[in-house]
């Protein structure tokens, strides 16, 4: 949920803690380290948001999300997992950041704007968030049927 719904990065959401959730402006948060070392607060959908409180269950305190045996999820262990659940669901080879590449390439076909979606990614450079734009390859949407109907006057 934090990498599809969310958009995180594995590392950021093994190395979030319980006492990073909160409330902004009635939106349930995660405050989050991102790459660089940059802290961000994102909001959680509700959907995320009642998964984290399951992952938790009755722990006040530690990392939200853990091991079989207790101890903080790992990246080499949430790879692990997802790639045994994306083998069980039939979905072939399947690791972490695709979850998150499939968050951006969502929003991007949702039609969210480029700036949004480069800031929901926390990419420093909008050329990042492009490359991730499957909507380059849809002819339907190319601006040449735009250019022809205004210049028709249509």
């Amino acid at each position: 949920m934090l990498l599809g719904l969310n958009g995180l990065r594995v590392s950021e959401a093994c190395d979030t803690d319980i006492g990073d959730l909160g409330f902004r402006r009635g939106h349930r948060t995660l405050r989050i380290v991102g790459k660089g070392h940059k802290p961000a607060v994102i909001p959680l959908v509700p959907r995320t948001a009642r998964t984290v409180d399951l992952a938790i269950g009755e722990r006040r305190e530690g990392p939200i999300l853990v091991r079989h045996d207790g101890q903080r999820l790992d990246r080499r262990t949430a790879h692990r997992w997802v790639k045994a659940i994306g083998k069980r669901a039939g979905l072939g080879h399947v690791h972490p950041h695709m979850l998150r590449g499939a968050f951006i390439m969502a929003a991007h076909d949702a039609g969210v704007p480029l700036r949004d979606v480069q800031l929901a990614a926390r990419h420093a450079d909008s050329r990042t968030t492009t490359i991730y734009d499957r909507r380059r390859e849809n002819f339907d949407r190319h601006a040449a049927y735009v250019v022809v109907a205004f210049v028709a006057g249509a």
